[in-house]
C-alpha cells in the first residue's frame, strides 16, 4: 500500500469506483481506493442493478443518459462484461395525475435528445405482455435504459482505473481521518497510513461513520428494501426479446425480467429503518431476514397488476439496506470548513447516477468546478437543519414516495414545522398554506375566511388559482405584506470586506446608504449567485440571496479564503423581514418612520438604518414584484410587533397578505428571472442577461476573462419571457420549447400572470431566435401549445411605477 498519494477513495461500491476511474481518466493516476471489505460488499452487490434516466432534473437525466452510454466504453476499454440488458422503461400511469407527469417527461425529453414517446397500452403490452392493461390509462417507453449486472459493472470501473494506473487495496479499514496545517490529510488504516492531498467519502452504508471522523454529521439513513425474484413465467416462454423493465406508479411497483422469471420490487408505505445510528463494522456481503408478511399486500398489488407473477412461485426474496438522503437524491461535493474533503454518498440509484456523479466529481476536484448545475446532488442543499432527528423522519417519507408523483404544488409533511419565523402563527391564523424552504415555513397562498386552508395536488390549476388571483391584484391596486424571512441573508464586515466582494462579485459594489443588484460568477463565467448588496458602512455590508442556498452561498464565500480582515456570517437566523408592495407602500411607511419617503429623498435602490414602527430596522427601497416598495429587517425579537404595527398601519390602505405563489406571478409580469429556477450555474451573464449589472472596467473579478470573452462574442442563448395560449393548465419546468418537429430551447419556470391576463413561461432559446415575437410551441401535457416571447415586460414596462 502506498504511503503517500493525490487522493484517497474510502469505499469500493459502485460509487467509489467511480469516482476513482474518472479521477484516472482525468489524470489524477496517484489516487488510492480503500475497501473494508470485498469490493461491492456493502450496498452495491445486491442492488436489482436498474438502469433509466427518468428523472425531474434535466441535468439529472443527462447524467443517467451519460452513465448508461458508459458502459459499452467500460467494457471496450477492459474486456469486464457489465452485462448489459439495454431492453428500455416502460412507466404506466393509472390516473390523470400520473398521465400528466409522463406527458411532462416526454415533452422534457425532446430537448435533451432521449427517445422517448407517449404509447398506447396495446403497445405497453407488446413491450410487457405481462400487464394486465384494465388497471392503466396510458403508458411512456424510453429507448435509454434496461439493467446491468452490478458486480461487473463495478468491476469494470475498477480494472479500467487500474488499466490508468490507479492503487486499490481491499481488506483496509479506514481507522481515523486527520488533517494537517496545509490542509492536507492522513488516513490512518489497519495497515498503515496514507499522507493524501484529498479524501473521497464514498462509503455507503459507512458514509455517516466516515463523516464523523471528521466531525461531519451527514444527513444520510439506511432504509431495507425488498425485492423478489419468481420461479419461470411460462408467458415469458419463446418471446424475442426480453420484455421492457416497467414502473407502476400507482401499485408502487418496478419489475423486469430476470433470466425465464421475473424481478419485482416495491417502495412500501410505512418502510423499516435499518442500523439508525451505526452500521455494523463486520457487516459485508450480508442481506436482512424477509419481512414478506408485512409486504404481502403491496406485493399483492403487483400480482393483480401483472397477474402472471401471481401464478408462479416466489424463488428469492432480497432484502438488503440502501441509503438515502433527505429527499432522495445523492449528496455530493466538498463540504464547507473542510478544505479537500469531499463526499460521493446516498447515492440510491447507483447504476444509473454513479458514472455521472464521478465525472462531476472528478472535475470539480481537478478543476474546481463540476463542469455543469448539479445543485439538485450538492451536499451543500442541506444545512444546520438537517440534523438526525430531521433526517430519521424525512428519509422514511421520500423512500414510501419514490414511485409516487411529486406534483408541483405538493407540500410533504414530515418533520413539518421545523424553522418557524415569530409570526407562523399568525400567519396559519389569517390562512396561510405553508411550504417550506431550507427548512423554514414561508406562505405559499392565503385562505379567505370560509375557505379550508389547503390543496390538492395537482400539475393543473388548482382551487388557489382565485386566491391567488386576488393577492396580485391587491399588490398591483393597494398595497401587499409578504414575509422576506426565507431570503437567504449574509453579513459582511471587516475593514477588508470591500476589496473582497469586490474581487468576488461582478458587480460595482455600492456606497454607504445604497443598494446593488450584484450577480457572482464562478471562474468560468458561470452563474453562481444572483444576488443584492446593501453598503450599511464603508466596513459592513448586508447580502440578500435565494434562502435555499444559504449553505451554497456561505461554501463559495469560504472558497474564496477571506483575509483575516473579512468577516462572512450566515444571518438567516438573526434578521427576519417583510417585503412592502404597491401603490399605497408609501402612504403606509410614513406612518411607521420618520424618514422622507419622497421619490427624491428616498430612491429605489436607497437603504438606511432606521426605527420601524417599534423595530430598530435596516430599509430598503427595493422589491422583487415591480411595484414601489420597501423592504425591512430587523431581529427576531421585534418581528412580531414590527408585523403588528404594519397590519395597524395599514387598515385603511387596503393592506393584505400575499404568498410565494402570487410572487411567482407578478415577478414574471415584469420579467424577472429568479435564482435556481431561471439562473443556475449552466447559464452565463449574457445568456441570463445579468450581463448588464456586471462593471466590465473593474479590472479584477471572478470570472471577469470569461464574460468579457463572452461579451465579444456574443451568447448562443438567451434567456426570454413568452406568453403562452394555455387552457387549464401553465408550464411546469423543463418543458421543450419546439420550432416545428425541432426542440430549439427549454423552459425553466412558469406561472399564470394574474394582472395581464396571460400565462407565462421563462426559458432559454437560441439568440438568434430570441426577438419580440417570435413563436414556438411547446407540448403542455400533450397539447402543443402556441408561445410568444415578449421582450417587454408585460406590466409596466417603462417601470414608472417601481420607480414612482
Amino acid at each position: 500500500m502506498k504511503s503517500h498519494c493525490r487522493a484517497v477513495i474510502i469505499g469500493g461500491g459502485v460509487v467509489g469506483a467511480s469516482v476513482l476511474y474518472h479521477l484516472a481518466r482525468i489524470g489524477w493516476t496517484d489516487i488510492v481506493m480503500l475497501e473494508k471489505s470485498e469490493l461491492t460488499s456493502g450496498s452495491t452487490w445486491h442492488a436489482a442493478g436498474g438502469m433509466h434516466t427518468f428523472n425531474g432534473e434535466a441535468n439529472i437525466s443527462r447524467l443517467q443518459k451519460y452513465t448508461i452510454d458508459l458502459y459499452r466504453e467500460l467494457e471496450a476499454a477492459t474486456g469486464q462484461s457489465c452485462s448489459l440488458h439495454p431492453n428500455g422503461g416502460l412507466m404506466l400511469a393509472a390516473n390523470q395525475g400520473e398521465l400528466d407527469s409522463l406527458k411532462l417527461i416526454c415533452s422534457r425529453a425532446r430537448y435533451l435528445g432521449m427517445e422517448t414517446e407517449m404509447i398506447s397500452l396495446d403497445e405497453a403490452c407488446a413491450h410487457n405482455p405481462l400487464i394486465d392493461p384494465k388497471y392503466f390509462i396510458g403508458a411512456l417507453w424510453r429507448a435509454d435504459g434496461g439493467h446491468c449486472d452490478p458486480s461487473g459493472t463495478t468491476h469494470a470501473y475498477v480494472k479500467a482505473a487500474r488499466q490508468l494506473g490507479a492503487e486499490v487495496n481491499r481488506f483496509t479499514r479506514v481507522l481515523e481521518l486527520n488533517q494537517r496545517p496545509d490542509h492536507s490529510w492522513d488516513v490512518v488504516t489497519d495497515k498503515g497510513t496514507i499522507h493524501t492531498e484529498h479524501v473521497v467519502n464514498c462509503a455507503g452504508l459507512w458514509a455517516r461513520e466516515v463523516g464523523r471522523m471528521v466531525g461531519l454529521d451527514l444527513p444520510v439513513l439506511a432504509m431495507e428494501h425488498h425485492y423478489l425474484l419468481t420461479e419461470d413465467i411460462p408467458e415469458l416462454e419463446g418471446l424475442p426479446r426480453e420484455i421492457v423493465n416497467t414502473t407502476d406508479y400507482a401499485g408502487e411497483i418496478y419489475m423486469r425480467q430476470e433470466r425465464r422469471g421475473a424481478l419485482i420490487g416495491t417502495y412500501e408505505p410505512n418502510g423499516v429503518v435499518w442500523a439508525p445510528t451505526r452500521t455494523p463494522d463486520d457487516f459485508s456481503m450480508q442481506l436482512l431476514p424477509d419481512d414478506l408478511e408485512r409486504l404481502a399486500p403491496h406485493f399483492e398489488v403487483g400480482f393483480r397488476h401483472f397477474p402472471a407473477l401471481g401464478r408462479v412461485g416466489i424463488k428469492k426474496a432480497i432484502n438488503g439496506p440502501f441509503t438515502f438522503a433527505p429527499d432522495g437524491n445523492p449528496l455530493v461535493g466538498p463540504v464547507r470548513g473542510l478544505r479537500n474533503y469531499w463526499v460521493a454518498c446516498a447515492v440510491m440509484a447507483g447504476f444509473s447516477q454513479g458514472g455521472g456523479i464521478g465525472l462531476m466529481l472528478s472535475r470539480w476536484m481537478a478543476e474546481n468546478d463540476p463542469g455543469q448545475d448539479i445543485i439538485s446532488m450538492d451536499v451543500a442543499r442541506f444545512g444546520g437543519f438537517a440534523t438526525p432527528k430531521y433526517t430519521s423522519r424525512k428519509v422514511p417519507e421520500n423512500y414510501a414516495r419514490r414511485f409516487r408523483l411529486a406534483y408541483p404544488n405538493e407540500e410533504l409533511t414530515a418533520a413539518r414545522p421545523l424553522r418557524r419565523s415569530p409570526i407562523y402563527d399568525r400567519l396559519k391564523a389569517a390562512g396561510a398554506v405553508m411550504g417550506a424552504n431550507f427548512g423554514l415555513e414561508h406562505a405559499l397562498w392565503f385562505a379567505p375566511p370560509g375557505v379550508e386552508p389547503r390543496e390538492t395536488p395537482t400539475y393543473r390549476r388548482s382551487e388557489a388559482f382565485p386566491h391567488v388571483r386576488a393577492e396580485c391584484h391587491r399588490v398591483r391596486t393597494a398595497v401587499g405584506l409578504y414575509e422576506t424571512t426565507n431570503y437567504g441573508k449574509y453579513e459582511v464586515t471587516g475593514a477588508g470586506a470591500r476589496a473582497f466582494l469586490d474581487r468576488v462579485f461582478a458587480c460595482s459594489i455600492p456606497r454607504p446608504g445604497r443598494l446593488a443588484l450584484a450577480p457572482m460568477l464562478n471562474p468560468a463565467g458561470r452563474i453562481m449567485g444572483d444576488l443584492s448588496i446593501a453598503c450599511l458602512a464603508p466596513d459592513r455590508y448586508l447580502i440578500i440571496g435565494s434562502g435555499f442556498a444559504e449553505e451554497f452561498h456561505m461554501r463559495w464565500f469560504w472558497q474564496q479564503q477571506p483575509p483575516a480582515d473579512v468577516f462572512i456570517r450566515s444571518a438567516a437566523s438573526t434578521l427576519a423581514g417583510f417585503s412592502i408592495a404597491g401603490p399605497n407602500a408609501r402612504a403606509l411607511m410614513r406612518r411607521l418612520t420618520r424618514l422622507d419617503l419622497s421619490a427624491e429623498a428616498f430612491r429605489l435602490f436607497d437603504v438606511r438604518e432606521t426605527a420601524v414602527g417599534h423595530a430598530p430596522a435596516i430599509l430598503s427601497r427595493a422589491g422583487f414584484t415591480g411595484e414601489l416598495g420597501f423592504e425591512i429587517w430587523t431581529t427576531p425579537d421585534y418581528f412580531a410587533t414590527l408585523h403588528d404595527d404594519i397590519l395597524e398601519a395599514g387598515l385603511d390602505l387596503g393592506l393584505g397578505y400575499f404568498g410565494g405563489r402570487a410572487l411567482s406571478s407578478l415577478r414574471l409580469e415584469k420579467g424577472y428571472g429568479s435564482f435556481n429556477k431561471d439562473f443556475r450555474p449552466d447559464y452565463t451573464p449574457a445568456e441570463t442577461g445579468l450581463d448588464r449589472f456586471i462593471d466590465f472596467a473593474k479590472p479584477d473579478f471572478i470570472g471577469r476573462e470569461a464574460a468579457l470573452a463572452e461579451r465579444a462574442s456574443g451568447p448562443k442563448r438567451r434567456f426570454v419571457v413568452l406568453e403562452v395560449a394555455a387552457g387549464d393548465a401553465d408550464v411546469v419546468g423543463y418543458e421543450s420549447i419546439m420550432q416545428g418537429a425541432t426542440a430549439v430551447g427549454y423552459v425553466t419556470s412558469g406561472a399564470y400572470g394574474h394582472c395581464v391576463d396571460k400565462s407565462l413561461a421563462c426559458g432559454y432559446v437560441p439568440a438568434a431566435l430570441a426577438n419580440d415575437g417570435e413563436t414556438f410551441t411547446i407540448d403542455i401535457f400533450g397539447t402543443p401549445t402556441q408561445a410568444t416571447i415578449r421582450t417587454a415586460p408585460l406590466y409596466d414596462p417603462t417601470g414608472a411605477r417601481l420607480r414612482g
